[in-house]
């Protein structure tokens, strides 16, 4: 491999590599209290220990559960019904401030109505979760119908399809690039709600929580092994829809 492909392949670390550094130089340096911010040696150790040998692993699990799950409820709903309004730009219009209203609003400040009507266990934290990632995925969704390429559409009505073969075989398709940024916000955002869930809503295990407890009693490295677990496992969700969309919509800007 060429040194220029070498640092092509490293470019991405460079940010992380600094980052490290800087917080190695903060601690180092005693620049804010040690028992605040620990070395990042201290956290990478603790994240290493808890993950292998203590009860990481089984937090970390629960809250992919339960993004997977309010992901999927979110999906089901948003994509059809995505597809329906964006297929009528009247009604789509009639609803737009609907959705632009409560995509607009914090999920958390949600959390009470969802306490009222599920209770305080997994479904109001699945339910707030897949809430919030509906809306991103069905504004997406919506957009991508109602945006389709008019030249294809217009193309295949003159060759003389229906209406439903022009939305199934052309519209669909051709929506199906926004439809994949949605789906890749609203797993990023079920993730987000999960976790902040899993601090106020009567949870007992997951990375909220695990991040709530750690801070109350001051394990600091804990609380940022932890913080580490959430953002590499949304990274991780990050990578995977991205290596997705580029091997199903790979047409995407031709």
């Amino acid at each position: 491999m060429s040194p220029a492909k070498l640092l092509s392949h490293l470019q991405p670390l460079v940010g992380t590599v600094v980052l490290l550094a800087v917080w190695w130089l903060v601690s180092a340096l005693n620049i804010v209290d040690p028992i605040l911010l620990p070395s990042p040696w201290a956290a990478i150790h603790s994240f290493a220990t808890d993950l292998f040998g203590g009860t990481l692993w089984t937090d970390f699990w629960r809250t992919i559960v339960r993004t997977s799950w309010s992901f999927a409820l979110a999906t089901v709903v948003a994509v059809p019904l995505g597809i329906l309004l964006g297929a009528s730009e009247r009604v789509y219009r009639s609803v737009e401030f609907l959705i632009d209203f409560f995509r607009s609003t914090p999920a958390s400040a949600l959390f009470p109505l969802f306490l009222v009507l599920f209770g305080t266990g997994e479904l109001s934290k699945i339910a707030v979760a897949a809430f919030g990632a509906a809306l991103a995925i069905l504004f997406n969704v919506a957009y991508g119908v109602i945006n389709a390429r008019k030249t294809r559409q217009l193309a295949a009505r003159v060759m003389g399809a229906s209406p439903l073969r022009v939305m199934i075989d052309v519209t669909l398709w051709e929506s199906m690039p926004q439809t994949f940024v949605g789906m890749r916000s609203g797993i990023s955002i079920a993730l987000v709600i999960v976790i902040v869930a899993e601090m106020f809503i009567g949870s007992t295990d997951g990375l909220g929580q695990r991040i709530m407890n750690a801070q109350m009693i001051f394990d600091m490295p804990r609380m940022y092994a932890a913080i580490l677990a959430a953002g590499l496992l949304g990274y991780a969700l990050n990578l995977m829809f991205l290596f997705v969309e580029r091997r199903l919509v790979h047409w995407a800007g031709k």
